[in-house]
């Protein structure tokens, strides 16, 4: 097969039908470390210019911050109300276990959400790979078994055996069935829009990409990733508090 189309995986070819739609993970470097073969590939280049770009959002905000105003600006109303905002959603969910989590939960959620709509700006969603989803939950996981350790200490074996002896593989589950389930439903959300906005612009006339995907990339980039930023953060917050003992 000649043309775009030739360097599409298989299952790009039988969603387009020979269209050059490409929603996928590409490698574009590859090297051997330790006798394991390691890429390079869009997901990790997304990343990177995410975590710029929210690094470089940091140091803007701090330098205007610390300028000498006699009155604040712009800039300093808007990252003060933005901080006053996620300090107050964090310290509502958490209640006087806040101020130790507080730091974490707004820089996740800061993170989700320029993945999210770095499509906007032409990018391949990061959170549209289930490795970079998978490894928040994990990191999340962590600190909710950590929280359940230090509020329970040895106690929280007994707690697996609870209501009784026999739940003992049902709770084991349940627990390692928490970042799976919050990996995939980020996951999930975020792929889809990226495969719709994708199949649109590559299936359809040129007629109907003039301004109607503006309104796809507010939907599924913008509001669908703002959403699934709140549950992602909403859900690490809830299980964490949910594991210290009243």
């Amino acid at each position: 097969m000649g043309g775009a189309a030739a360097g599409l995986p298989a299952g790009a070819m039988l969603l387009s039908g020979g269209a050059d739609v490409d929603f996928f993970i590409h490698s574009y470097y590859e090297f051997e470390l330790f006798g394991q073969t390691l890429s390079i590939n869009t997901t990790m280049i997304s990343t990177v210019i995410v975590c710029l770009i929210l690094f470089g959002l940091i140091l803007f905000a701090r330098h205007e911050i610390m300028k000498d105003y006699d009155e604040p600006n712009a800039v300093q109303n808007a990252v003060e109300m933005l901080v006053e905002t996620m300090d107050g959603m964090v310290e509502t969910s958490m209640g006087s276990h806040a101020p130790k989590y507080r730091n974490y939960i707004i820089t996740l959620m800061a993170f989700i959400f320029l993945s999210n709509i770095s499509g906007v700006f032409g990018l391949r969603a990061p959170t549209a790979d289930f490795g970079t989803t998978f490894a928040l939950a994990l990191i999340t996981f962590v600190m909710i078994e950590y929280a359940w350790i230090k509020s329970n200490g040895i106690r929280f074996v007994k707690d697996l055996f609870e209501p009784f002896p026999i739940f003992f593989p049902v709770n084991v589950i349940s627990e390692f069935a928490t970042p799976v389930s919050m990996s995939l439903r980020l996951f999930g959300n975020v792929l889809a829009g990226t495969i719709m906005i994708s199949l649109w612009y590559s299936l359809l006339p040129w007629f109907v990409k003039l301004g109607i995907p503006s309104f796809l990339h507010v939907y599924f980039d913008l509001f669908s990733g703002a959403i699934q930023t709140y549950v992602f953060g909403m859900l690490t917050m809830t299980f964490i508090t949910d594991k210290y003992a009243d």
